[in-house]
């Protein structure tokens, strides 16, 4: 079987992709993690370079122009995107790399690289637990809150095209399971 390099982890906005994402990171630390770009502002503590490269929206439209791009979109008002510089090192090192997005630019990533890339969706147990997780965040307003349930449905829907399907009830079961199908596929 051929083992991937390139590991996408997808939910909708609250579905627990940083968390997994951390855990898979600290549990192989030879893993390297796909940072996005992306013009929305930063949150309290993150780091530019660590969590995105944060762009003002001039300079993200001429990496679209340029196609310096795998994938991006606008969500939100805001554009994310992934460079294409920063997967190409890590295919040349011949490393793991990790990335923290949304469907669509999963489902990009792999139309791009078929071969390399394995898809993981964590979808939330119920809505209204999605819901409670968004909340219990508390930055988003509640319009915002109504734009990210309805992406999460049009998400959720998209699942099916994914490689694995997670339900992230529990935790800790949650980043077992993942874990396994990480081995399984990348080790």
């Amino acid at each position: 079987m051929n083992k991937k390099k390139l590991v996408a982890i997808s939910a909708p906005s609250g579905g627990g992709k940083s968390v997994v994402t951390r855990h898979i990171l600290n549990k192989f630390p030879d893993v390297i993690f796909s940072v996005s770009a992306t013009t929305r502002q930063r949150r309290p503590n993150e780091v530019d370079g660590k969590d995105y490269f944060f762009l003002t929206k001039e300079k993200f439209e001429e990496l679209i122009a340029q196609n310096q791009l795998i994938e991006w979109e606008e969500l939100f008002g805001n554009y994310y995107g992934t460079l294409k510089s920063e997967v190409q090192k890590a295919i040349n090192k011949n490393k793991i790399m990790l990335f923290d997005i949304d469907v669509k630019g999963a489902l990009s990533l792999k139309k791009h690289f078929p071969n390399d890339t394995l898809l993981i969706f964590l979808a939330p147990p119920s809505k209204e637990v999605l819901i409670e997780r968004l909340k219990k965040r508390g930055t988003e307003s509640e319009e915002q809150l109504k734009n990210r349930l309805a992406r999460a449905e049009l998400e959720i829907s998209m699942s099916k095209e994914f490689d694995q399907i997670i339900v992230n009830d529990i935790l800790e079961e949650t980043l077992q399971k993942v874990e396994q199908v990480f081995i399984e596929n990348c080790q």
